[in-house]
């Protein structure tokens, strides 16, 4: 073996080899590891969620109306999220559930929703349990939600609610288009920790943007941001309190002053806190518990309150929260 070194040798002792020095060992040449290139080989070994297997899942659904029923024009479904239609003795569609076969979301995680009412269609989308997400890495699991209603079609979204671990990080998108002469309802309610175990998010990221659009114009956003920075500070009474369970409701539709005075009118004698505004003919109310239970309740009695006031429709507690 031969050694070739870029040394000088001055009183029988050798200087120390530049940065830049070959060394042949073993008759394999390689430069000696500068400063950051060790600090880029630690950082490439720690762990990440895009090491790991995620999940990239899409569920949309098209439904039209007729004089009778509404009926289903077109879904499309891609593993975990799942679509079904359940009809209570044969009758016409009411309800679309949509089940989430992977039992939750990580970190990474890509899910995306979309239903689109046509004219004529009436129908409501819910989800089959709680949504869990769960601790992440280092990375936001992304969910975007995409609502469309035409012309006399009526549409509500309600989901059950969406848990987060401790440390889960989450960025959730709901995007509304609707025509004049549609109706739309749409809830998104967040809980904060597992209550059941006493557990209490210290750390984690959330992000939860609303963008509501009427004739292809913006005429609403809004965004809710939370950060590790944030937690420390979240229950002081100027923010959450004591709260860890929130949510947001939204209504486009008509009559919007008579809606609003049924739920100013009922919102001292629900279980949680009730706020409720007009904002560019949107009507947008916001909830906020201690327990989920408590803001369960609220939406129970406040979706109660529209069935009574508009009828027959998609307007209503989904039968799938009873289940």
């Amino acid at each position: 073996m031969i050694g070739i070194s870029n040394m000088a040798w001055l009183d029988e002792k050798p200087l120390q080899p530049a940065a830049s020095t070959l060394v042949v060992v073993n008759s394999m040449t390689r430069r000696a590891p500068m400063e950051d290139e060790r600090k880029l080989e630690l950082t490439s070994t720690r762990p990440s969620d895009s090491d790991l297997q995620r999940s990239d899942g899409v569920g949309r659904i098209v439904l039209g109306g007729t004089q009778r029923c509404t009926r289903i024009i077109d879904v499309f479904q891609k593993s975990p999220v799942r679509v079904m239609f359940p009809r209570v003795t044969g009758g016409p569609v009411e309800e679309a559930v949509l089940i989430n076969t992977g039992g939750g979301v990580a970190g990474g995680d890509r899910l995306e929703f979309s239903a689109t009412a046509l004219e004529g269609a009436s129908i409501a989308v819910t989800s089959q349990a709680a949504e869990k997400v769960y601790g992440a890495l280092d990375e936001s699991a992304r969910i975007t939600t995409k609502l469309k209603v035409s012309e006399a079609a009526k549409l509500a979204w309600l989901p059950q609610e969406t848990i987060l671990f401790n440390t889960a990080r989450i960025c959730r998108n709901t995007e509304i288009d609707v025509s004049s002469g549609a109706e739309l309802l749409a809830v998104e309610w967040i809980v904060l920790g597992r209550s059941a175990y006493g557990e209490q998010m210290v750390n984690g990221q959330i992000t939860d943007s609303w963008r509501v659009k009427k004739d292809g114009r913006l005429i609403w956003a809004d965004r809710f941001r939370c950060i590790d920075e944030t937690y420390p500070h979240l229950y002081k009474k100027a923010l959450l309190s004591r709260c860890k369970a929130i949510g947001t409701l939204v209504y486009l539709g008509h009559d919007l002053d008579n809606r609003l005075e049924s739920i100013r009118r009922i919102a001292p004698s629900l279980e949680c806190c009730c706020g409720v505004t007009l904002v560019s003919g949107v009507m947008i109310v916001r909830f906020a518990a201690e327990a989920a239970f408590a803001l369960r309740l609220g939406l129970h009695h406040v979706l109660q309150q529209f069935r009574l006031d508009l009828g027959p429709g998609p307007f209503g507690v989904p039968k799938m929260w009873s289940c």
